[in-house]
C-alpha cells in the first residue's frame, strides 16, 4: 500500500527537497505551507500553524504515515521564537487526527542545539567539537528545545515514534527563505562580478582557517526518510551533515572560480555581508533589479533571494564548528555529499531557473 506523508514547510529549502524525494520514492505527499505552492507530485495544503483551529480544519482528512516538520518563523527575540515556534508544533500535532496506524514524526532543528540561539550564538560555555548528540542541551532558552518538548509530549499522548535531525547550514534551493547561504553567496558573487568589487570573505579568521562542514538539502531529505523507515533510528536525535570537512579559505576560491571572479585575499577583518550590502554606495538592491531586467531573471527583489544576516551569523562565528555523524553511521546511514559539489549543483539550478544570470 502506498505510504502517505505530510511535509510541513513544503515551500522551503528542506521541505521542497524532502517532498521531491518522497514523490520519487512513490509516496503520496501532502505539502503544507501558509500559502499553497505548486510542486510536481505534491498535493498542497494551505494552513497557518499559528492558528490552531484553522490548522485542525485543514488537516481533518489526513492520516499520514509520516510527518516531516521542516519549518519555523523568525521572531524579534528568543522568547518570541519559543512562544511562536513551540505553538506551531503543538498546533500541528494537536490538529492531526489521532493515528490509526503506526506514524513517525521527524523534526528538523539544527546546530543551534549546541551553539545556542541567535541572541547568544556561539557564546558562553559550549560543548567541544565535533558536536555529538549525547552532549545534550545548553543551560539557555532555545526555541529548538521548545519544539522538541512539544514533539515529545505529543508522541507520549498519541503513541507515534519520532526523530530529531540537526543539520549544519543547509545548501538548497528556495525563494524567500530566511536562512539561505548558498543563494546569498551566489547573489553576492554575481554583484561582485557586475560591479568589479572584491569578492571578500565576510566572516571571522576562525571560520576562514578552521575546519567546518555543511548539509546539502538532498542529503538531509535522505536522512529524514532513512530515520522514518529504520526502526532502530526511532525515538532518537541525530546530527546530519554531508560527510566531508573543509576550510573556507579553500571553498571561497572554489566558489569564486565557478563565477569567473577572483577571491580577495583575507586580511582577518570581519566585514559582515549585511553591512556591505546595506551600505554599498552602488546600491546593491538597485543593481540587482537592473541585472534582473537585463538578463530576464525571475526574481528582481534582492531581499527574496539573499539572507545576509544568517550568512553573517554562520561565517562570523569565533569558534570551529564540526559535526560528528557516528551515531547515524553505526545504524546504517551511508549518505555522502561533497560540499563543493552541493554548491555547484545549487548554482546550476539557480541558473536554470533564471534566478541568477
Amino acid at each position: 500500500m502506498t505510504k502517505t506523508a505530510l511535509v510541513v514547510g513544503a515551500s522551503g529549502i528542506v521541505g521542497s527537497a524532502t517532498a521531491a524525494l518522497l514523490v520519487e520514492q512513490g509516496w503520496t505527499v501532502h505539502g503544507l505551507a501558509r500559502r499553497a505552492v505548486e510542486q510536481a507530485g505534491v498535493q498542497p495544503v494551505a494552513a497557518d500553524l499559528q492558528d490552531a483551529s484553522a490548522t485542525k480544519a485543514a488537516l481533518a482528512d489526513l492520516d499520514p504515515d509520516a510527518v516531516f516538520i521542516t519549518t519555523w518563523l523568525r521572531q524579534d527575540s528568543e522568547a518570541e521564537n519559543i512562544r511562536v515556534n513551540g505553538a506551531m508544533v503543538r498546533n500541528l500535532l494537536g490538529g492531526l487526527p489521532k493515528p490509526t496506524r503506526p506514524r513517525h514524526v521527524a523534526l528538523v532543528t539544527g546546530l543551534k542545539h549546541y551553539l545556542g540561539p541567535f541572541e547568544a550564538y556561539g557564546k558562553g560555555t559550549l560543548p567541544q567539537t565535533p558536536f555529538r548528540e549525547e552532549q545534550g542541551r545548553l543551560d539557555v532558552e532555545n526555541f529548538y528545545y521548545a519544539q522538541e518538548d512539544e514533539l515529545f509530549a505529543a508522541a507520549a499522548r498519541d503513541g507515534f515514534t519520532w526523530s530529531v535531525h540537526r543539520p549544519h547550514t543547509v545548501i538548497g534551493l528556495a525563494v524567500g527563505n530566511a536562512m539561505n547561504m548558498g543563494t546569498t553567496l551566489a547573489v553576492y558573487a554575481t554583484l561582485c562580478r557586475e560591479t568589479g568589487r572584491p569578492f571578500t570573505f565576510p566572516g571571522s579568521a576562525q571560520q576562514w582557517a578552521g575546519l567546518t562542514d555543511m548539509t546539502d538539502a538532498g542529503q538531509l531529505a535522505k536522512h529524514l526518510l532513512w530515520a522514518t523507515e529504520t526502526e532502530a533510528a526511532h525515538d532518537q536525535a541525530f546530527n546530519v551533515v554531508n560527510g566531508d570537512v573543509f576550510r573556507w579559505q579553500w571553498m571561497w576560491s572554489r566558489i569564486a572560480d565557478w563565477f569567473g571572479i577572483e577571491a580577495a585575499p583575507f586580511d582577518g577583518i570581519v566585514r559582515p555581508l549585511e553591512q556591505q550590502m546595506a551600505e554599498d554606495p552602488n546600491n546593491c538592491t538597485g543593481i540587482w533589479r537592473e541585472i534582473a531586467v537585463r538578463e530576464g531573471l525571475a526574481e528582481p527583489d534582492l531581499a527574496r533571494l539573499a539572507s545576509p544576516w544568517h550568512t553573517d551569523a554562520d561565517l562570523g562565528r569565533p569558534i570551529e564548528v564540526v559535526t560528528d555523524m557516528s551515531k547515524s553511521r553505526r545504524l546504517g546511514f551511508t549518505g555522502y555529499q561533497p560540499t563543493d559539489d552541493a554548491f555547484f549543483a545549487l548554482f546550476e539550478r539557480l541558473r536554470e531557473q533564471r534566478l541568477i544570470p
